[in-house]
């Protein structure tokens, strides 16, 4: 979902892309993006294009033929980061974990071990194909002492849990408009420490995709002196600017604990229907629930149901996990009580109908009990 006042600011008239007033649009984004990433990083702009940009991004500046990268994999964006790796003529040393579980830093140790040199390790903090959390301050470390850069995916989890750029050490973090930060789809946050903007600085080789190079990119988004790079999108900035006042009126905690207090009720009331989160409960996203689906139930037929009947979309499984979870989003304006509330109660419906539930109202009552604690 997408707050009113974002939608608005899509339809505020246009002006040039060097228009001053734009410029100050982008400042504005800029001094925005470094609250929620918790940062004072120079260098933290909004990349043109989806997720998967910053996610190109992050790699194509920093990786040159020959550089070896650690890659943490447990679900389908890991496995994406390690590809785009490949293409850039770097190794990808692949450190895996089944899906829903997070990377152990011991397997990252023992792979630094057995491996030279390495540039960089990447990991994704919110895997959204499996609902998995990874703790990150551990992992952080491991880049200190072993002189690593450390690239972090926080495309689902930016604006609903902790990014802790500066705390954490992150040296390159990329996120997407169209999750936490509810915004549509089409910008990527992205931000390079001093360090990691040394070593794209230090290439050997040209970055091998002009429109990705942040050496120029800098150029554009550098406050004060601008140099034309390419057209922006004037809309989508408009628009990511408005969504993230209202990130910053909201308070980063309050919308943490808001987040965290959706998952708690919807995960009460889909256990008592008899699906459980895949991810343990110490490694479960708040912003994005996947929960298995017993065999018996025609996963598919259900969801196919909530689409046409409540007008209710979620995610099915992705990759092995196809056709055994069910993937549901609780992400920035979509986040509500009464959200939880209306899928329980489609849920509940479709169980009873088809006689895998016998007892009405037990799903929302398990919400509700979540919280009426809450508000005591």
């Amino acid at each position: 979902m997408v707050h009113p006042r974002v939608l608005r600011a899509l339809t505020t008239p246009l002006i040039g892309h060097m228009d001053p007033a734009f410029l100050g649009v982008m400042n504005d984004i800029q001094a925005l993006l470094r609250a929620v990433f918790q940062t004072t990083n120079r260098f933290t702009i909004a990349v043109s294009g989806t997720g998967s940009a910053g996610m190109e991004a992050s790699i194509v500046n920093l990786v040159e033929p020959g550089d070896a990268v650690i890659v943490g994999i447990n679900g389908v964006f890991g496995t994406r980061w390690a590809t785009t790796v490949e293409r850039c003529g770097g190794t990808a040393i692949r450190v895996e974990a089944p899906w829903g579980e997070p990377i152990d830093p011991e397997a990252i140790e023992q792979a630094l071990r057995r491996s030279g040199p390495v540039k960089a390790l990447a990991i994704v903090q919110a895997e959204t194909s499996t609902g998995a959390w990874q703790p990150l301050e551990p992992i952080a470390s491991l880049c200190r002492t072993h002189d690593m850069l450390f690239l972090v995916d926080a495309v689902t989890s930016l604006g609903g849990a902790p990014v802790e750029i500066d705390r954490w050490g992150i040296d390159v973090c990329y996120s997407g408009t169209q999750k936490c930060l509810s915004c549509p789809p089409g910008l990527a946050p992205f931000t390079l420490s001093d360090r990691a903007l040394a070593a794209i600085k230090a290439r050997r080789s040209p970055c091998q995709s002009w429109y990705f190079d942040m050496a120029l990119i800098a150029d554009y988004w550098a406050e004060g002196s601008r140099a034309y790079h390419h057209t922006a999108p004037i809309s989508m900035l408009y628009a990511l600017r408005e969504a993230l006042r209202l990130v910053d009126e909201e308070g980063l905690p309050a919308r943490f604990a808001r987040h965290q207090l959706n998952h708690d009720a919807m995960i009460a009331g889909l256990s008592e229907l008899g699906l459980f989160p895949l991810p343990s409960k110490s490694h479960r996203l708040p912003m994005l629930i996947c929960v298995t689906v017993p065999p018996h139930i025609p996963e598919a037929e259900i969801r196919t149901s909530l689409l046409s009947t409540y007008g209710i979309e979620i995610g099915g499984g992705l990759g092995p996990l196809k056709g055994k979870v069910w993937r549901i989003g609780l992400m920035g304006e979509s986040s509500t009580e009464a959200h939880v509330l209306t899928l329980l109660n489609a849920l509940e419906e479709l169980f009873i109908r088809h006689g895998w539930c016998s007892t009405p109202g037990v799903a929302l009552q398990a919400a509700a009990r979540v919280y009426s604690r809450t508000a005591s």
